[in-house]
């Protein structure tokens, strides 16, 4: 071979090389992603099964408040009365009223409109006390008052806790025989719509405070100065021209410690 010809076959081998070359470029080199990038492109979002919720602000505790005793420094027991000595009472008989004793009870009955009646007991004087009496309707009905008498000075002088047989209570205070309300007529749920009828009375009195009760529920209360002791009484008055008929018993009498307050 000639020096021609080897170089022509070293120049056709070159150029074998380099279209090679041109078929199988150089291999590419890339920069290796790191592990906690790779993590947070492929890492799965965790499921929230049980969410939390917003917290509640807690309703502050309520105080309950006692209710205030109605009846305060009730005592002992000091008398009751079983109606079972008439000597006690003032008692008559009329044709338009009468008041008796009898069967353990004191009857008051009126048969002329408009008339009223009242029996005061003896004794004893009272100052501070709680009474309360039981009363029974045989014949009342609209406006025919009856009730019970407290302080009383004489037979025109004394505070009238009465009930009325349309279902209402007032007091009054009565002054040389006139009469002068001292709580206005209030319905009542405790106040027996007519007869028959029975309801218990009650009047729990210490200075010039008083407060008034039917059935053990308590109703109003009232102050005044003006009479601060005396005895018991049971009254009935007619307003219209049907006669009423009312009993009472089961008095009883508590003794009372207790300094009001508000003097």
């Amino acid at each position: 071979m000639t020096m021609r010809a080897g170089r022509l076959l070293l120049f056709l081998a070159l150029l074998g090389l380099t279209a090679c070359a041109g078929l199988f470029p150089p291999p590419v080199t890339t920069t290796p992603i790191p592990t906690s990038t790779l993590s947070a492109q492929t890492e799965t979002p965790t499921i929230l099964w049980f969410p939390p919720t917003e917290t509640n602000t807690p309703i502050p505790t309520q105080i309950v408040i006692p209710t205030p005793e109605e009846r305060p420094g009730l005592g002992e027991v000091l008398f009751a009365d079983n109606f079972d000595a008439p000597e006690l009472w003032d008692t008559a008989v009329s044709n338009a009223a009468s008041a008796i004793v009898e069967r353990n009870r004191l009857t008051l009955a009126i048969s002329k409109p408009g008339i009223p009646i009242l029996s005061l007991r003896k004794e004893p004087m009272l100052r501070d006390f709680y009474a309360e009496v039981a009363a029974s309707l045989s014949l009342c009905r609209g406006k025919d008052q009856y009730g019970l008498l407290v302080r009383v000075q004489s037979g025109s002088d004394y505070y009238r806790y009465a009930v009325n047989c349309a279902g209402q209570a007032r007091l009054e205070r009565v002054r040389s025989g006139q009469p002068y309300p001292l709580q206005d007529w209030l319905p009542s749920g405790d106040a027996p719509p007519g007869a028959p009828g029975e309801v218990k009375l009650g009047v729990w009195a210490a200075g010039a405070e008083m407060r008034f009760f039917l059935n053990d529920r308590y109703q109003f209360t009232v102050r005044d100065p003006l009479f601060w002791q005396g005895m018991l009484g049971v009254f009935a008055q007619s307003a219209g021209a049907d006669p009423l008929t009312v009993s009472f018993s089961e008095l009883v009498v508590y003794a009372v410690s207790y300094a009001s307050p508000t003097p």
